[in-house]
């Protein structure tokens, strides 16, 4: 049985004692049936509106539960729909009481969680506006009065990261950008004119809209500063060579153009109006000596005329150039001229500088063709022989290739101007030619002399008995020693008498023979020379070089001296080349 059954049960039997009590307590007092009747409705009428009382009260408790069930069960869905999570569950089996707890607990905890999100939103709007009003940007796409769901914070939460780091980028840049605007502004003498131009300027950096046309309108006026900067260095610069041409043209002294000096760097505003004053005073003094100008200038054009290669007829178009009216027109002719030379040199300033390589690379080469047939160049023993023979097989090699390149050049420039490239009115590459042609020509006719001279060398040698022989340096195998040939021809002089001497000049090789054609019988038992090298065959040209010498040796005898065996050269067969005279 239930404890409140057994209270029940008790109150009932406490009831029924009441009442006994009450009736032996009527008797006893003897009281009238009657009024034991009335006075026992009074009891049970008291009784009854007691209990009905307590039971209203309890009603009244019960239905304020199911009120307050409803209530919290229906503000718990709305929470749960604001705040999208999902419907809490109730339990089944459990009292009024606790049910209306279990959901009135639920909807405090719902309560604050939402709470919660709204204050986080409060919080990240007021970021956000705060970002929008630097950064002038559109607000992010949250209602303030909503609860905003967990995604929505979230994503709420890294835009605002975002932004924060968009404010950091776009303040650097705003940074950078205005650092360099007022360096550019104090270097052109700037003052700010319009609004933007004095925000970006002004100390409050923070007051400064970072907005993406602002920033756009920094590039932009940085831009233009720099054009204007770009501007001016390029004027000053037009102005300083201008300057430097009239200094040279007027000879304006020293003196005079160092106090420019400072002006000749910078390029600010007051830079440029010092040197625009400066351009004006000279162009002032040069109209009062136009003639001297009109000269340097001439002095000028002529330099490029050389540099550029310019035939007589090419120079000659530019009839100003040969004009003694001077004025005011003919000095800006030349100075048109002058430009359009420099100008076109520049344009063509590699094709130019080869030709020009190639025209001293030729001089250089005929130099040293020139020293390789000169004979005097063997008395130099200090190497420049191997030098310019390495020097000259190099520019042999070379000359070819820088043709060839020069080739390709000229056919490009060609193509491109529409007209032949020439070099002093001739084409290039005729000219190359005819150079070549010339030096084969020239090389054939020296070769003929020689031959010629060799000839006529041989006729004389023949005629009048005297060979012309270069100093010995080395003694070939089983020659007799010049000691020893002195004693035998002193023996042989004094066996043949004085008329029959012979004289021997040892510095020169020359020997001047007697009339009388016989060699004395000693002559002839003189060993053979035997040919250097172990025996190998002597070289082409050094037999042909030879040949004379046998030859007069047939032809004229040496009397009354022993010869010493030993190689023996005209003059007309002296070396060409420097690999010739290392083979002789």
């Amino acid at each position: 049985m239930r404890k409140s059954e057994v209270l029940a049960a008790e109150a009932v039997s406490c009831l029924n004692k009441s009442l006994c009590h009450l009736k032996d307590i009527w008797e006893e007092i003897g009281i009238p049936e009657d009024q034991r009747l009335q006075r026992t409705n009074v009891v049970k009428n008291h009784i009854k509106n007691l209990l009905e009382m307590m039971v209203k009260e309890e009603e009244s408790l019960k239905k304020r539960l199911l009120s307050s069930i409803q209530t919290c069960r229906t503000e718990m869905e709305k929470l749960c729909l604001e705040l999208q999570m999902p419907v809490f569950e109730e339990e089944d089996g459990i009292s009024m009481l606790q049910q209306e707890k279990n959901i009135r607990t639920e909807v405090e905890a719902l309560m604050t969680e939402r709470n919660r999100r709204v204050q986080q939103l409060k919080a990240l709007l007021d970021q956000d506006q705060d970002l929008c009003d630097v950064l002038c940007s559109m607000p992010y796409g949250v209602a303030a009065d909503c609860v905003p769901s967990l995604e929505q914070l979230e994503n709420f939460q890294q835009h605002i990261v975002q932004q924060n780091e968009e404010k950091a980028r776009r303040y650097s840049e705003f940074t950078e950008l205005r650092k360099q605007i007022v360096l550019l502004m104090e270097e052109l003498d700037h003052l700010p004119e319009t609004s933007f131009e004095k925000d970006v300027v002004s100390e409050d950096e923070d007051a400064f809209c970072l907005s993406r046309d602002n920033i756009t309108s920094l590039k932009l006026l940085l831009c233009q500063l720099e054009e204007r900067k770009v501007e001016n260095e390029a004027i000053c610069e037009g102005h300083r060579e201008k300057i430097q041409q009239l200094w040279d043209r007027l000879q304006v002294p020293q003196e005079e153009r160092e106090l420019l000096n400072e002006h000749m760097v910078a390029s600010r505003r007051r830079n440029l109006e010092a040197l625009q004053t400066e351009v004006h005073r000279l162009e002032e003094l040069q109209l009062n000596n136009i003639r001297n100008v009109a000269e340097a200038i001439r002095s000028e054009i002529a330099v490029f005329w050389e540099k550029c290669f310019f035939s007589i007829d090419q120079r000659q178009d530019f009839a100003p150039y040969f004009s003694e009216d001077f004025n005011e027109e003919l000095l800006a002719l030349h100075d048109a001229e002058i430009q359009r030379l420099k100008q076109h040199y520049e344009d063509h300033k590699e094709l130019f500088e080869g030709v020009q390589k190639w025209e001293e690379s030729w001089r250089l080469y005929l130099d040293l063709e020139k020293k390789a047939t000169d004979p005097t160049r063997f008395a130099n023993r200090g190497g420049n022989l191997l030098k310019e023979e390495k020097q000259r097989s190099e520019l042999q090699k070379n000359l070819p290739k820088l043709e060839k390149k020069l080739k390709a050049q000229i056919d490009a420039w060609e193509d491109e101007q529409g007209r032949e490239f020439l070099v002093n009115g001739q084409m290039f590459l005729q000219y190359v030619a005819e150079q070549w042609e010339l030096h084969r020509v020239e090389k054939e006719k020296e070769k003929l002399e020689r031959q010629l001279k060799k000839s006529k060398q041989t006729e004389e040698d023949m005629l009048y008995g005297t060979a012309v022989r270069t100093p010995a340096k080395r003694r070939f195998l089983g020659t007799t020693t010049p000691i020893k040939s002195r004693k035998l021809n002193a023996t042989s002089s004094m066996s043949s008498g004085g008329s029959n001497s012979t004289t021997r000049s040892v510095h020169y090789g020359t020997v001047c023979r007697s009339p009388v054609p016989r060699l004395p019988l000693s002559a002839n038992k003189t060993p053979a020379a035997r040919t250097p090298g172990g025996g190998k065959p002597p070289h082409p040209r050094a037999q042909d070089c030879n040949k004379e010498n046998e030859a007069q040796g047939k032809a004229a005898p040496v009397s009354g001296a022993l010869q010493t065996p030993q190689r023996n050269f005209s003059m007309a067969s002296v070396a060409s080349t420097y690999s010739e005279f290392v083979v002789n």
